[in-house]
């Protein structure tokens, strides 16, 4: 369980995907097989520590001069499954999404045009000699996408309530091929039931994403730093997969009422969030 720091955790929640090491190829293997075995492994606060620390500099570096050599690691029935971090790629993505969340002045004065572009540049470059890279962790801040809930099973959730000296954990893990199979599933009742969306293109793309990882990978949703936004009685009782299940299920048989009425108890569970964003 994370530990409760002085570090200010930003208010993001991830998507998660752990590959086995047969996955990998060679050295690649060798690299993660080795860190596997090593005694201790940073956290997801040990990451934020030194995205935090770039920033510190004039001017900032908004994404990592070299990519991260660390990964998150768990045992799935035997086998050794790793989650690299791939900072640096996740940091040119997330800075091509900047300019959704922020006005151009707040953008130009948080990170200067001048150093925007060449991290676009840089990036340019590096996409030319890797064409098919992604990430294993995907991130969104204030919320848990809706079609993230789609991947996972309420019976799948894992909660541990916080201390004085521990942040409490909200997370979902499943297996690859269920995500996949419940992808497919809540795509197929969602077109039958509107015509396209937002929560049908967002599904699309996270299935398009779960295709390039190994069959044998785990999933995890986790919520990372935003039980700190939310208070411990609404977190213990948050069971949004289920309310996102009972929808889905509830279009599938044609009952617009009982999807509705699922989809109105989600707006309301996640106002207060959506309020603590709109107030920062």
């Amino acid at each position: 369980m994370p530990k409760v720091t002085s570090v200010i955790v930003p208010y993001a929640t991830y998507l998660r995907v752990y590959e086995p090491l047969a996955a990998f190829p060679e050295p690649e293997r060798g690299h993660w097989a080795r860190y596997a075995r090593r005694p201790d492994h940073p956290s997801c606060q040990d990451e934020l520590r030194r995205a935090l620390t770039d920033l510190v500099p004039t001017p900032p570096v908004p994404v990592p001069v070299h990519e991260s050599d660390d990964a998150f690691v768990l045992e799935v029935d035997g086998v050794i499954c790793v989650c690299p971090w791939r900072t640096r790629l996740r940091g040119w993505q997330a800075l091509g999404e900047l300019a959704e969340d922020f006005p151009l002045p707040v953008l130009d004065a948080l990170l200067p045009p001048v150093v925007r572009h060449q991290a676009v540049r840089d990036y340019e470059r590096w996409l030319t000699d890797h064409p098919d890279a992604r990430p294993w962790i995907r991130t969104a801040t204030w919320q848990v996408p809706i079609n993230w809930f789609v991947l996972v099973s309420d019976e799948e959730r894992e909660y541990l309530k916080g201390t004085a000296d521990e942040a409490p954990v909200l997370r979902y893990r499943t297996p690859m091929v269920e995500a996949r199979r419940r992808v497919a599933r809540g795509l197929r009742a969602l077109k039958d039931a509107v015509d396209e969306g937002p929560l049908i293109d967002g599904l699309v793309d996270v299935g398009r994403w779960l295709e390039e990882f190994h069959p044998r990978s785990l999933v995890e949703l986790d919520y990372g730093g935003l039980v700190h936004a939310l208070p411990a009685g609404a977190l213990e009782e948050d069971h949004s997969a289920a309310d996102v299940a009972e929808g889905i299920a509830a279009l599938r048989r044609g009952d617009g009422v009982r999807a509705g009425a699922a989809y109105a108890r989600l707006v309301e569970r996640w106002r207060s969030v959506r309020d603590l964003r709109s107030a920062n």
